[in-house]
């Protein structure tokens, strides 16, 4: 298909001991299958993003620090995103509201998507998410996979026992499936609506 939207997944967890990676990687060769996106997994990790200490929201004034301005670069090269988000104390990472607060012009009028994990399977971070999504003008879809409890563990780094991410497509294949035909659906209609515009 000519064309196709870029879709970012971004790993929302910077720390050393994250679990992170193991779900990323499944959700990318997922993605990857799929005819009808692009994707790239965007690494918080890779942006060396200070705290936000700009003079004001790149809405109103160009951000100075080339860390930041790097990153809205990044920002600004996709179609819509899926998170892939850890629930810390209920709410999202620091480091992934910071990236989030770094830009506000690039991610209005895309998609974004969520694969979550933590308690009660990360809903809600996500639901955190999807309100700072709003106000950043993104349209966040309804379908979302939630790896949690028995699921989490059964393929956690705390399973000494732990089996490959792929055991548990029979539980969130069709989550992810729904998600990312809803993200995909959009980023079509809005890359072409916003190129009209």
């Amino acid at each position: 298909m000519a064309d196709k939207p870029k879709i970012a997944l971004i790993i929302g967890s910077t720390r050393q001991a994250r679990w992170a990676d193991k779900p990323a990687q499944w959700a990318l060769k997922k993605m990857q299958e799929r005819g009808d996106i692009d994707v790239e997994l965007v690494d918080l990790r890779d942006f060396d993003l200070p705290f936000f200490n700009e003079v004001a929201s790149n809405a109103y004034v160009p951000s100075q620090d080339p860390h930041a301005v790097r990153w809205q670069e990044t920002v600004a090269g996709f179609d819509g995103y899926v998170f892939l988000v850890a629930e810390y104390n209920r709410s999202i990472t620091g480091a992934l509201k910071n990236a989030l607060d770094q830009d506000y012009v690039n991610w209005g009028r895309k998609p974004m998507g969520v694969v979550a994990y933590g308690s009660v399977g990360g809903a809600r971070a996500v639901e955190h998410l999807r309100l700072i999504a709003v106000e950043l003008q993104m349209v966040p879809v309804r379908a979302g996979v939630h790896i949690g409890g028995s699921d989490f563990y059964r393929v956690s780094a705390y399973n000494p026992n732990a089996e490959p991410m792929e055991a548990l497509e029979p539980v969130i294949g069709g989550s992810l499936n729904d998600m990312l035909d809803q993200v995909t659906w959009y980023a079509k209609v809005l890359k072409t609506a916003r190129a009209e515009a």
